[in-house]
């Protein structure tokens, strides 16, 4: 439950109007910790499908390069729906299987620490369990169309996609400010949430509007990014989960105040 407040308390960036200017791209500082990391990917809910007890299923896939060789792999939904249609598909074709599991809201902190375990173990040559995020389709495809309208060369988006924009005359980041007054970096999964936004500062600031470009980066190069490079901006990042997450996060938070039994939200998948 404590991770469902945590997750609300984040989610009201998505409302915020009040959009202000630009953060320059220049400004450098050191990268940030494991737990700087932890922390800023807590909001972030992200779905799992798990037996009754919160064990994530797993198939076994050749290892890259190694094809003779098996791991072991997890996917990671960033849209329940993805997640729930994999279950109803799983009842069709498995129905043994695919009455036993359900889908589990976790954070991606939580996914985040499990991965970074099962580095070291695999490092250390045992056998580890690996994850694979399952991006919405839909945003793929947007992701994709926009690279091709940033005149980058027209190829397969991989990943998991995060909008974000940029413009002013140094092209910084776009920003909100929050309640407290600090200025945030907005990524967000959804690009139709960032055009909202971007929209918004347009009207607010017309005299730069043609400046304003919506821009798209893998989520894993952003938490690579933010374990090695030396961009202050990191510390402004705020990952903006979905409207769709956000629907089935604040269903669960009525749900549990009215009492009804729900699949708790906060396990995190073990191994």
């Amino acid at each position: 439950m404590k991770s469902l407040v945590r997750w609300g308390a984040t989610l009201g960036l998505v409302g915020s109007t009040l959009v202000s200017s630009f953060l320059s791209s220049n400004l450098r500082a050191l990268a940030l910790t494991e737990t700087e990391v932890i922390t800023m990917l807590q909001p972030v809910p992200v779905f799992t499908v798990t037996d009754g007890n919160g064990s994530p299923l797993v198939a076994s896939v050749p290892k890259p390069g190694q094809e003779e060789t098996q791991q072991a792999v997890a996917g990671v939904f960033i849209s329940p729906q993805d997640a729930q249609a994999f279950v109803e598909r799983l009842k069709q074709d498995k129905p043994d299987l695919g009455n036993q599991v359900v889908v589990q809201a976790v954070s991606l902190s939580d996914i985040y620490q499990l991965d970074q375990k099962n580095e070291k173990q695999s490092a250390n040559g045992s056998e580890a369990l690996d994850f694979a995020f399952v991006p919405r389709q839909q945003q793929v495809q947007l992701a994709q169309q926009l690279l091709v309208k940033n005149g980058q060369p027209q190829q397969q988006f991989q990943g998991v996609p995060l909008f974000y924009a940029k413009g002013g005359p140094e092209k910084g980041y776009l920003t909100v400010k929050q309640q407290d007054g600090t200025q945030v970096i907005p990524f967000f999964f959804d690009q139709g949430q960032l055009e909202a936004m971007v929209e918004n500062f347009k009207r607010q600031n017309p005299n730069i509007a043609d400046s304003v470009t919506m821009e798209v980066v893998p989520l894993e190069n952003v938490i690579d990014t933010l374990e090695t490079s030396d961009n202050k901006q990191l510390n402004n990042i705020v990952l903006v989960p979905s409207q769709e997450s956000i629907s089935f996060i604040q269903s669960l938070q009525n749900s549990s105040r009215q009492g009804t039994p729900q699949v708790p939200a906060t396990n995190t998948p073990q191994n």
